[in-house]
C-alpha cells in the first residue's frame, strides 16, 4: 500500500507517507515555556512516522495564547528543544517544527496585560483559550477579548520574528519548519474577510490578504531556505469565528504563489468534527494542479481514505493526530491492520506522563 511506501519529500528522506499531525499537549516545563526531557520521551516514541510535525510553538513571548505551550525565542527553549531532536533523530525519525502566533486568540495574561494583536480589531465570538494561573491550577477556559489593530511597524516585527524562530529550529536540530497558517490563527486571520478590514496593503483585495503570508513565508525561507519550510493552511475550517466566504478563492491564490516559492509542502488541515463539510474534489484538483510540491492532508483520515486520496494523487502524504496520542506504533498498527488503542481525554493538555507517555506499543 502507498501509504507505507518511502518518499522523497524534496530533500527529505521519509521512511514512510505517514506525518504526526501537530498537537498541543501543553507539557512543557516552567517558567519559561521550556521543551523537557518528558516531551522528548513522546516524540521519540512516535518517530516511526514518516514525519513529525510539532505541536505549535511560539515565535515571540506575545505569540502565545494557550498555557504551557512551548516556544523557541530563547537559549533554553532551543536546547529543550535539542533534546527532543536529538530522541527523534536516534530513534531514526524526522522532525519539523510548526512555528505560530496566535494573534487575536490570547488574553492580557499572555500579553502583559496589554490586549492581543490582530490584523483588525475585531473580537472572535465565542473562542476561548486555556489558562492556568494561582486561582485555577487545573486551568479554564477564557473568552478572548477584543484585539488591538497591528501597525506597520507590528507587522515588520512579526515577519522578523518568524525568521528568527525559523533559525532557532535549526539551530535545535530540526530537519524543517512548518508556518502555521490555517485554524484561525494569526496568519488565518490575515487571509479572511471577516477578520481583516484592513484598508491599506495588506487588506482587501485576496491579493492584498495573502502579503502578510508570502512575506512570512519569504523571510523564513531566506534565512533557513525553501525546502525547510512547508505552510498549513485551513481553508474549509471556520471555528474561532473565521467563516469567510472567500477564503477558498483566497487560498488558492496563496498556493499557486507558494508554489513559485519553492517551499517542501502544503499542509491541509481539513475540519474533522462529526458534521464538518466535506472537501469538495474540485478542490483537491484545484490545489493539485496550481501547487507543484508536496501535499500533505490532515482531518480523520483512516486507512481507507488515506488510501483513496494517495491513488487519486491529490496528496503525498497523510498525517494523523488523535490516533497517535494512545498508539505510538501508528504506523506498524496500521500495516498490520492492529487494533487501535482509544486516548483517555482527561489528560490531554497539560499533566505528567499519564495520557502522554505511557501508552504501550504493541508487543
Amino acid at each position: 500500500m502507498k501509504l507505507f511506501n518511502s518518499y522523497q519529500m524534496g530533500q527529505h528522506a521519509l521512511a514512510n507517507r505517514i506525518v504526526m499531525a501537530p498537537m498541543t499537549r501543553s507539557r512543557t516545563s516552567q517558567p519559561g515555556n521550556l521543551p523537557n526531557e518528558m516531551m522528548a520521551t513522546y516524540y521519540a516514541q512516535r518517530a516511526s512516522a514518516g514525519l513529525i510535525v510539532t505541536e505549535a510553538t511560539q515565535i515571540s513571548d506575545d505569540s502565545q495564547g494557550y498555557s504551557f505551550t512551548p516556544g523557541i525565542y530563547t537559549q533554553a527553549q532551543i536546547d529543550g528543544w535539542r533534546q527532543v531532536t536529538d530522541a527523534v533523530h536516534s530513534a531514526g525519525g524526522k522532525i519539523f517544527n510548526q512555528l505560530w502566533h496566535v494573534g487575536r486568540v490570547s488574553h492580557p495574561v499572555f500579553q502583559g496585560g496589554e490586549a492581543p494583536m490582530a490584523p483588525s480589531a475585531i473580537k472572535p465570538e465565542g473562542t476561548q483559550v486555556w489558562v492556568v494561573d494561582e486561582a485555577h491550577p487545573e486551568g479554564q477556559m477564557v473568552d478572548c477579548p477584543t484585539p488591538r489593530e497591528m501597525t506597520q511597524a507590528d507587522i515588520d516585527r512579526v515577519v522578523k520574528d518568524f525568521a528568527m524562530a525559523a533559525s532557532n529550529a535549526v539551530a535545535a536540530g530540526f530537519d524543517g519548519v512548518e508556518i502555521h497558517g490555517g485554524n484561525g490563527y494569526l496568519i488565518d486571520q490575515f487571509l479572511r474577510t471577516n477578520s481583516n478590514k484592513r484598508r491599506d496593503a495588506y487588506g482587501g483585495s485576496a491579493e492584498k490578504r495573502i502579503r502578510f503570508l508570502l512575506e512570512v513565508v519569504a523571510a523564513v525561507s531566506e534565512r533557513i531556505g525553501a525546502g525547510r519550510v512547508g505552510v498549513r493552511l485551513a481553508p474549509f475550517v471556520t471555528f474561532k469565528d473565521m467563516n469567510c466566504p472567500e477564503i477558498v478563492d483566497t487560498i488558492l491564490l496563496a498556493a499557486k504563489s507558494l508554489s513559485k516559492m519553492g517551499i517542501a509542502y502544503i499542509h491541509l488541515s481539513e475540519a474533522d468534527w462529526d458534521d464538518a463539510p466535506q472537501i469538495p474534489e474540485s478542490f483537491r484538483v484545484q490545489l493539485r494542479n496550481l501547487f507543484d510540491a508536496s501535499i500533505i492532508v490532515a482531518g480523520r483520515y483512516d486507512l481507507a481514505r488515506a488510501s483513496e486520496v494517495l491513488s487519486k494523487g491529490y496528496a503525498d502524504l497523510v498525517a494523523f493526530g488523535r490516533p497517535f496520542i494512545a498508539n505510538p506504533d501508528l504506523p506498524h498498527r496500521l500495516q498490520h491492520q492492529l487494533p487501535l488503542a482509544h486516548f483517555d481525554k482527561g489528560p490531554l493538555f497539560g499533566g505528567g506522563a499519564a495520557g502522554y507517555t505511557d501508552y504501550p506499543a504493541v508487543r
